[in-house]
């Protein structure tokens, strides 16, 4: 079965923006950008840690569902979900954030339905040889962010991992991509101090 018309318009806009095709039937991997920045401790395997909400996130429904995600990817780390604050090494703080931005995308136009298009720009392109004309359209999709930062109890307190993940799509899928943008945190863990990579995974 071929792509339907939509999937393709979509497609041809990569060549402007950078756009992850989330859960849009265009596309069966997910990918995300991580950068990351970390001194980890050695022999941190069984270590506790607590997810520790700050004074927005108390009571949060939403802080509670997005912190299970962390706590499912958290299990490549070697760490342990302490039983409470006091008694965990690790205290880990996360931020999240879907901000609607504009980028442009590539639109094949017709120059015989493009009434007098030829001759006066208009912001387009033309490929003689083709008989086709590209004009840029402008295009809305929304960015998502996932973030987490360690600190070690046993070094007073100390920043010992930071790591965002920034994935982009379509308005209303925060809730579908956070367990990949979790899973893409702790991907590889720890990972090299200032890595910034980019990591896909199959969508379920």
């Amino acid at each position: 079965m071929g792509l339907s018309n939509q999937c393709k318009r979509w497609l041809t806009s990569l060549g402007l923006i950078v756009l992850t095709m989330v859960l849009s039937g265009c596309s069966n991997v997910f990918s995300a950008q991580l950068t990351r920045y970390q001194q980890w401790p050695e022999q941190t395997v069984g270590a506790y840690y607590w997810i520790a909400p700050d004074a927005t996130q108390q009571n949060n429904l939403q802080f509670q569902t997005y912190a299970d995600t962390v706590r499912a990817a958290m299990g490549s780390a070697g760490l342990v979900e302490a039983q409470s604050q006091a008694q965990a090494r690790f205290i880990v703080h996360m931020d999240y954030v879907s901000q609607e931005k504009q980028g442009w995308r590539q639109e094949t136009v017709d120059p015989f339905f493009y009434s007098g298009a030829y001759g006066r720009g208009f912001g387009l392109a033309y490929p003689w040889m083709s008989g086709q004309m590209v004009q840029s359209v402008p295009v809305v999709f929304t960015e998502y962010r996932l973030s987490v930062r360690l600190d070690d109890q046993n070094q007073q307190g100390r920043e010992v991992y930071r790591a965002s993940a920034t994935t982009r799509g379509q308005t209303g899928q925060q809730g579908a991509v956070m367990p990949y943008l979790a899973r893409a945190l702790f991907d590889q863990f720890p990972g090299r101090n200032g890595q910034e990579i980019q990591v896909r995974y199959p969508l379920n």
